[in-house]
């Protein structure tokens, strides 16, 4: 069983990412499916345990900036045994700002939003407690993964 955890800006390509590599064998959780939900994060736990209880596969959709906000999630994935993993975006705000404009209705964020995820975004390392890490970087239209040291 795995969870995985997308860390990165808004508009870096994460949710894409899901849809072409995770989408038919992964549960996707993201608390942008949860606007008209008062506790957006107490939800995705429960969706997240829910999940993990069933033995199926999860990847967490959200910025997951920090290392606090990472923190409950990789203690939840323990709880359950699930192999976790971190794929970092590799992405500038001046990029995500540019994909964001060519968004619409609610998946576009305020400007303010990417350059206040940008100013507390944080670096995953194995010390969190993942067992792999990779970073994505993204380039026109083709994507890669390497593997995070």
């Amino acid at each position: 069983m795995e969870m995985i955890i997308l860390i990165g800006l808004q508009a870096s390509g994460k949710s894409t990412f899901f849809r072409d590599f995770f989408a038919a064998t992964h549960e996707h959780i993201s608390k942008d499916q949860m606007r008209n939900i008062k506790h957006r994060g107490n939800r995705q736990a429960q969706l997240i345990e829910e999940a993990l209880q069933k033995g199926r596969a999860v990847v967490i959709d959200n910025t997951n900036p920090t290392i606090e906000d990472r923190e409950p999630l990789i203690r939840l994935g323990r709880m359950y045994d699930a192999e976790i993993s971190g794929y970092y975006f590799e992405s500038q705000a001046r990029q995500c700002l540019e994909r964001n404009r060519l968004r619409e209705g609610k998946a576009r964020v305020p400007d303010v939003a990417i350059y206040v995820t940008a100013s507390k975004l944080v670096r995953p390392s194995y010390k969190e407690g993942f067992d792999r890490l990779f970073s994505v970087c993204s380039s026109g239209d083709s994507t890669c993964q390497i593997p995070h040291d």
